[in-house]
């Protein structure tokens, strides 16, 4: 069994296999439904993961023009509308529309080792002085810590994309590395956002890295084997996870709040992201 022509690697899908071998061949092999329970409390969660999705909506929605006034017609949930009073208050922080070209919800590819790479970027941003702005907006419940970030596949592989891609959008030239930044923007955390300059020796370390991933992906995959794909060393990481009652890993739903407040006396909180347990591409 090989990959299929048309696989996208995703910062989703190359984070599944970072994190656990088996979630990817479970997932994007087998593509095996799981009918487990996430997280719980499930409602809970549930709710979170969809007020996520309309905060994503609603800036994109403010971004290609429609007046605030207008949306804010959609917040009568108390976190999205916290959520919202928040990006309203700090945008022209954010964006400083003098001078600069606004590309929302705007979809990144290009090729590695023989596959296409693919990034979905919440807002990218670029100057008339030749600088590059990437942003994503995360509604973490908690803010992870800056050393956790760094590792995290969507840091790395976003910004290794867009230079790796060449000349972007009206730019008439390559973008130098040193030009591109990268910001995390918490929309429970307004006032400390995350951001990475990026270099070109970070591109050069992670077009290495990426390409490796890439082809150890594929070599397992080539066998099409289970045992080609191991569960991961780290059982914490399965609490959250649907297959773990598959791979005999536990049968019951971490909770959000109990479980992950034991496991941050552990110093593991950082593997989990908190925007949602089940990363989703917008």
């Amino acid at each position: 069994m090989t990959l299929p022509e048309d696989f996208l690697f995703s910062q989703s899908s190359l984070q599944d296999y970072w994190d656990c071998k088996r979630r990817f061949f479970l997932k994007h092999i087998r593509k095996l439904a799981w009918p487990s329970i996430e997280s719980e409390p499930i409602h809970e969660n549930e709710h979170f993961r969809l007020q996520g999705e309309v905060f994503h909506k609603m800036v994109h929605q403010f971004l290609i023009g429609i007046p605030p006034e207008r949306l804010s017609g959609m917040t009568s949930d108390i976190l999205l509308g916290t959520w919202w009073e928040n990006f309203l208050a700090c945008q022209s922080d954010l964006v400083e529309l003098e001078k600069v070209r606004l590309y929302p919800e705007i979809t990144i590819t290009a090729s590695l080792e023989g596959f296409r790479l693919l990034a979905k970027v919440d807002l990218l941003i670029l100057s008339d002085s030749g600088s590059c702005l990437i942003y994503d907006w995360k509604t973490y419940r908690k803010r992870p810590r800056r050393e956790h970030l760094t590792q995290k596949l969507q840091t790395r592989l976003y910004p290794f994309l867009l230079i790796h891609s060449g000349t972007i959008l009206s730019q008439p030239q390559p973008l130098p590395p040193e030009k591109l930044n990268m910001v995390y923007w918490y929309a429970n955390f307004p006032l400390q956002p995350e951001k990475f300059q990026y270099s070109l020796a970070q591109y050069q370390q992670d077009r290495q890295f990426i390409s490796k991933l890439i082809l150890s992906i594929s070599r397992a995959a080539q066998s099409g084997q289970e045992q080609d794909f191991p569960l991961t060393d780290n059982p914490d990481r399965c609490l959250f996870c649907v297959y773990r009652s598959l791979c005999n890993r536990g049968i019951r739903a971490g909770n959000l709040d109990e479980d992950l407040a034991e496991i941050d006396l552990n110093a593991t909180l950082d593997d989990f992201d908190f925007e949602h347990i089940s990363e989703i591409e917008f």
